[in-house]
């Protein structure tokens, strides 16, 4: 294994850091305060919609992704030179990606939307973010397998309990392992059917965690302040799920940390 910078190893420890934290925050907290009304929205949401959304975006999310500023601000001319370049670099334009899809989601809760066309929406955007993460680090989502590794990531922060987390952050583990096989042992037809599957189970997970973030939205003279920050908190979990899964990932495969699930 080659030797890690300082800066590496600093992010090795917040990756850990990242994989240890429990389940919980200001959206959480709302979450159980206004659980019957919760319960409500996630009725009114069916999951068939739900997984018909997110069937969609998570390969429309790749077309909606401009590489353009990427490669312009680390002054590379292909996507994949990151993959090798320097981990401070992919790290600053990836939080500059973060930082963006934030104010985004803040500025689309602010709107006066219905929560059933708010939450589409808010898919959308998350999924371009993951896809937009991940070309900061040298990795396009134009495979069947990298967008599987991207609704991956999703799952993470769609995880309703602690024991989820780790179970997705397990499986996404897995799926690396599997992209860097030299055979290449996850084909095709296997992310394409594995990624169905794993519609079908975020949805269920979805419909709960956004369901208990927005309920307090319904709430008369606070619904777009919670909207706002609700919006906010779920993208901002997101990108920092990406980032560190990224992170982890460019490691590996730049032989810089082997000790990695």
């Amino acid at each position: 294994m080659k030797e890690q910078t300082a800066y590496e190893e600093m992010q090795v420890r917040k990756i850990e850091e990242w994989k240890g934290e429990e389940i919980g925050g200001f959206s959480r907290k709302l979450g159980a305060l206004f659980r019957p009304v919760g319960n409500l929205i996630d009725a009114v949401i069916p999951q068939s919609a739900l997984e018909h959304a997110l069937d969609g975006i998570g390969s429309a999310g790749n077309f909606l992704t401009d590489e353009k500023d990427i490669l312009k601000g680390a002054d590379v001319s292909a996507i994949h030179e990151l993959r090798t370049k320097d981990l401070a670099v992919s790290d600053h334009l990836a939080n500059e990606v973060h930082n963006m899809a934030i104010l985004m989601a803040a500025g689309a809760g602010g709107l006066i939307t219905p929560i059933v066309a708010d939450i589409p929406a808010l898919l959308v955007l998350s999924m371009r973010t993951i896809h937009k993460i991940g070309l900061c680090y040298g990795y396009e989502t134009n495979t069947a397998q990298e967008q599987l590794y991207a609704l991956q990531i999703l799952s993470i922060v769609a995880a309703n309990a602690t024991e989820e987390k780790r179970a997705a952050i397990d499986e996404l583990t897995l799926l690396k392992a599997a992209l860097r096989s030299p055979q290449n042992a996850l084909i095709e037809k296997d992310a394409q059917d594995r990624r169905s599957l794993l519609i079908h189970q975020l949805c269920r997970q979805l419909g709960t965690n956004l369901a208990k973030r927005k309920a307090a939205q319904l709430i008369p003279g606070v619904g777009t302040v919670v909207a706002i920050a609700v919006n906010g908190s779920f993208i901002r979990d997101l990108g920092y799920a990406a980032i560190r899964s990224y992170q982890e990932r460019w490691l590996t495969d730049n032989d810089k940390w082997s000790d990695v699930g």
